[in-house]
């Protein structure tokens, strides 16, 4: 267990480590335990996998992507949520973000980055796309995981199938002296199936205890954070927690992170297995399609969306 760094003003609480590599048998259990405690883990990875270097290439790229003029990245539009440039709006005053579908297939990496820099950025195109590709990898090997568990290896394929990604990144600046720290993302839990995450050290991120209580989230250099969403809590009738948390700055330097997110495709059932309904384990969710659920969640921001969307 890596134990989360705390304050007098902040809980302290473990979260697991995962290590990919002391054995497939014991990693899955691993996966399975943390995913039903905590709803979150650190990844352990080997720097020959993901090395560390490429995720500072991708943190020294985000800096000059948000440097950009505001017309510039306001150009980045889409009629999917959380995919548009997301600038200084009085709800996040101090957070800025994009999201990019399929970052890891060269097209669409490049269709992002020429229209941020017309005349070329194929450094930043290459981290982008290398980078998505290494954490879309690491995202479906959990997925797996986590299905073999169950003893739903067969029903993985089909699963997959259905999915698609989103790779994120995300400036978090520092604010003004006046505040000694301020919210600069809301608490919430994620929608989509999985999330892995890492960060340029700037520490901000906070997830909330059992007892409710908010504990700071320090990721290890080696690793990335692994947080389950509200379609794979779904989809395991509950069984799977889906970690609620949030970014909080202070102290005087930004925060960046970047995020592969892996999520049902919209025309997505999600519905839970029979083989996780039993007299232990009532169903807790109707079927549902992913699209509808996202309206929902979009028009409602209610931190019980999901009970109240799909609980029965």
């Amino acid at each position: 267990m890596y134990k989360i760094a705390a304050t007098s003003k902040m809980a302290q609480a473990e979260i697991p480590v995962v290590d990919l590599y002391v054995g497939l048998g014991r990693t899955i259990r691993q996966v399975r335990k943390a995913c039903e405690s905590q709803g979150c883990f650190f990844l352990k990875c080997d720097n020959s996998k993901v090395p560390i270097s490429l995720r500072e290439d991708m943190f020294r790229g985000m800096v000059a992507i948000f440097d950009l003029p505001e017309e510039i990245k306001n150009k980045y539009v889409s009629p999917k949520p959380y995919r548009s440039y997301l600038g200084k709006s009085s709800i996040a005053p101090f957070h800025q973000s994009f999201g990019v579908d399929d970052a890891h297939r060269l097209e669409a990496a490049q269709a992002f980055t020429n229209l941020m820099w017309p005349q070329g950025n194929p450094s930043f195109c290459e981290t982008l796309t290398t980078l998505s590709s290494k954490m879309l990898e690491l995202s479906l090997l959990i997925l797996k995981m986590i299905f073999e568990s169950f003893g739903l290896e067969s029903q993985y394929e089909s699963h997959i199938e259905n999915s698609t990604s989103m790779f994120r990144v995300m400036k978090y600046e520092v604010p003004p002296s006046s505040l000694d720290s301020a919210i600069s993302l809301v608490a919430h839990t994620d929608k989509n199936a999985i999330t892995i995450l890492c960060d340029n050290g700037v520490p901000g991120l906070e997830v909330q205890t059992k007892d409710g209580k908010w504990a700071e989230v320090v990721i290890p250099q080696n690793s990335f954070f692994v947080i389950v969403g509200d379609a794979l809590k779904a989809w395991s009738n509950g069984r799977l927690q889906a970690a609620k948390h949030r970014v909080v700055i202070s102290g005087d330097k930004d925060r960046y992170s970047s995020g592969l997110f892996l999520i049902p495709k919209e025309e997505a059932m999600i519905e839970v297995p029979e083989e996780l309904v039993d007299k232990d384990h009532p169903l807790l969710y109707r079927p549902f399609y992913f699209a509808d659920y996202m309206s929902y969640y979009v028009s409602m921001l209610s931190d019980d969306a999901l009970d109240i969307y799909a609980g029965i």
